[in-house]
């Protein structure tokens, strides 16, 4: 089995997570920013953390800078899940990007976002070429959502 890259958040990391979550759970989205929640994959409980959506072509697109957390394997095993930005809660399902789609989603991502989450991408960012986005696609779960309400 291949090692799972994942970067796991640091205490500054945690407690700025917690403080945006918050922050969308009443109603604040700091620059798009949702708090995600989907079903744990063993216990069935919600699990939550803020995300940013991306909204693109035949979007949006949920990407996981720190490449398999939780979120994504519960993401994987529930199929979909909720965003909230206060009072308003969408659901969705969600379909995972194969490598080859993810190029241009990351570029996209990392244009808007790179700012705040370019440290996990290592050297990729929005002015890497194709071919050196692909090569870091493996350690990016990209997936496409559709809201169902």
């Amino acid at each position: 089995m291949t090692q799972r890259h994942y970067i796991a958040p640091n205490r500054v990391d945690t407690t700025m997570n917690k403080a945006i979550a918050w922050l969308a759970r009443h109603g604040v989205s700091l620059m798009g920013t949702a708090e995600l929640s989907v079903r744990g994959r063993t216990s069935g409980e919600w699990r939550s953390v803020p995300v940013n959506p991306l909204p693109y072509e035949g979007g949006p697109y949920l990407v996981s800078a720190r490449g398999e957390s939780h979120w994504v394997r519960n993401m994987r095993a529930a199929g979909g899940g909720r965003l909230k930005v206060g009072r308003k809660v969408r659901q969705f399902t969600a379909i995972e990007l194969t490598d080859e789609e993810k190029p241009v989603v990351l570029r996209t991502y990392l244009e808007r976002w790179g700012w705040e989450v370019g440290r996990f991408f290592g050297e990729v960012n929005a002015k890497s070429s194709d071919a050196e986005l692909l090569s870091a696609a493996h350690r990016h779960p990209v997936f496409r959502i559709t809201i169902t309400r």
